[in-house]
């Protein structure tokens, strides 16, 4: 889970345009909650319309990193019953191969 903390840091910091674009929540869904979540608050790429944060608009990696990572879970999966073990780790790695440009993908790498 550190790992996955320290990539979502710089990306955010050095490629907004990049974080915008990885774990990007549905509609203006929100990640993370304190309490009485299903798990898919935690779900990169989904969020909830009562997740935590941000305000506003729809959640990005970075808010996926606040919001759900660094509060110790989501990862590698969303513990959403039914859901994949990994779905959080896959959906991660779809998004840089699926969303992100052939240069974005370059300064990723």
């Amino acid at each position: 889970g550190k790992d996955i903390v320290q990539f979502a840091k710089a990306v955010e910091i050095s490629h907004p345009t990049i974080d915008g674009k990885v774990c990007k929540a549905g509609g203006t869904n929100k990640y993370g909650k304190d309490s009485g979540g299903d798990g898919t608050e935690n779900q990169c790429g989904v969020g909830k319309s009562d997740g935590t944060g941000p305000t506003p608009g729809p959640g990005t990696l970075a808010d996926f990193r606040q919001y759900v990572l660094e509060k110790g879970k989501g990862w590698p999966g969303s513990e959403k019953g039914g859901a994949d073990p990994n779905d959080n780790a896959e959906a991660v790695a779809s998004d840089l191969t699926k969303k992100l440009t052939h240069d974005e993908k370059t300064i990723v790498a």
